[in-house]
């Protein structure tokens, strides 16, 4: 069994035995495969098994990855840091954007999606723990954000991205993942028509399944480690 396949039937299995544990259904969670810093051959060697969500958080680096992939069908997800001068090539590019969390960059991403492309599905990122070195916006001015999003054409919310603090105690885990969860599930009760709650990755992936994940992003579990 090559290695790209060994990683991925175990990174599935834990998807699906999460599931299980959590009384939810194993396709109620789609996998993202966290690509920074892997080769276009290993996102090939991904795709051929299955895999056609990636994410990339550098935008040159992504660029570059995706010109040398232009013939695969595969969703591309943009979850890194967004600087202004670089959502034209964001919104020209990518099919997601994880990684919102103000309405100029929202206005930016809308106005410069290209008329002939779909609507930009975009999530929202709240920085639920509220630690200074994150990006994120505040989980009070989520609400206000999505109703932002929600007046722009070429803009689809689809929910919320988060990246709770690094914690190794289930307990505190849980309660970050809980409260994103609470989030997601106001803003469906205000009227907004989200399903998607990504959170959940390498380390913690079972926890976010059993808050209500319904994404994980996943990279050295399946990538192995990243080159230096």
């Amino acid at each position: 069994m090559n290695k790209s396949l060994q990683r991925l039937k175990l990174v599935r299995q834990r998807i699906e035995n999460a599931c299980i544990a959590s009384g939810r259904q194993p396709d109620d969670v789609s996998l993202l495969a966290v690509s920074k810093r892997h080769s276009a051959e290993k996102v090939i060697a991904l795709n051929s098994l299955g895999v056609s969500a990636f994410g990339e958080n550098q935008l040159q680096e992504a660029l570059s990855k995706l010109g040398e992939l232009p013939d695969l069908d595969l969703q591309w997800h943009f979850i890194g840091t967004i600087q202004s001068n670089k959502t034209r090539a964001i919104a020209e590019n990518f099919d997601w954007v994880q990684s919102i969390d103000r309405q100029k960059i929202l206005k930016r991403l809308s106005t410069q999606r290209p008329e002939h492309m779909a609507p930009l599905n975009v999530c929202l990122q709240v920085n639920i723990d509220r630690e200074p070195q994150k990006a994120g916006a505040s989980p009070e001015d989520i609400p206000e954000l999505a109703d932002f999003a929600d007046t722009l054409d070429n803009i689809k919310l689809r929910g919320l991205m988060a990246l709770p603090k690094l914690t190794t105690i289930p307990a505190e885990q849980h309660d970050s993942f809980r409260r994103v969860r609470e989030l997601f599930e106001a803003l469906k009760a205000a009227g907004h028509a989200v399903d998607t709650l990504s959170m959940g990755m390498s380390a913690d992936l079972e926890i976010a399944i059993d808050e209500g994940s319904t994404m994980v992003r996943i990279g050295t579990d399946l990538f192995g480690n990243r080159p230096e």
